[in-house]
């Protein structure tokens, strides 16, 4: 049985990203505002979104340069994340703040990415539209950077990553692998072909 609850925007879990941007003048320094509202759009081009309210210090920098990175979220980083989503840019140095340190990100002319993030988006914005409380960007990435430990060959293992994820105001690591895109259509034989897999790579065959 279901209990009811008024309308909001519950859909969770969801990842909690780090979005690092800069101002356009040389003295801007770098900043960071962590979200929860990040999701992918497009795959070609591959296009994603963040909605940030107008208030946030990030928001115009972000409009300003037309450019931001989505810094994804692991175990290690979700400390500092939290502290970036609570203070404001306008006060602090947060990535002196946090020990942080920026990489430069190809394609774009102004933000920086979080160089201790797993992975790293570069993203162009193609279009902001007024929602209400928050504003939608719509960006095409351009580019991306991963941890060269997350390969296997030329595979990306984000299970490797330990990344976090954001529930109702909570961060959890994100667990036990229960399947993979098409595993209940899958034959035996394709299903025995992944798990031979997983294990050679666990035992770093």
């Amino acid at each position: 049985m279901h209990k009811k609850m008024k309308p909001s925007a519950l859909l969770s879990p969801i990842p909690a990203v780090m979005i690092s941007c800069k101002g356009k003048l040389p003295t801007d320094k770098p900043n960071i505002i962590t979200i929860a509202w990040a999701g992918t759009i497009c795959t070609n081009p591959p296009m994603v979104s963040i909605s940030i309210r107008k208030s946030r210090y990030s928001y115009d920098i972000i409009k300003n340069t037309g450019e931001f990175a989505i810094n994804l979220v692991n175990k290690d980083l979700v400390k500092s994340a939290d502290y970036c989503g609570v203070k404001s840019g306008r006060d602090i140095d947060k990535y002196k703040a946090c020990n942080l340190n920026t990489i430069k990100i190809d394609g774009l002319q102004y933000a920086v990415g979080i160089k201790q993030s797993p992975v790293i988006l570069g993203c162009k914005v193609k279009q902001i539209i007024e929602l209400g409380s928050h504003d939608l960007f719509i960006a095409q990435t351009v580019s991306v950077l991963a941890q060269e430990q997350l390969f296997d060959n030329d595979k990306l293992c984000l299970d490797k990553a330990n990344l976090i994820s954001y529930s109702h105001g909570e961060y959890f690591l994100q667990g036990k692998n229960l399947g993979f895109f098409g595993y209940s259509v899958a034959s035996k034989k394709a299903l025995d072909r992944r798990r031979r897999g997983s294990r050679a790579a666990k035992r770093g065959v």
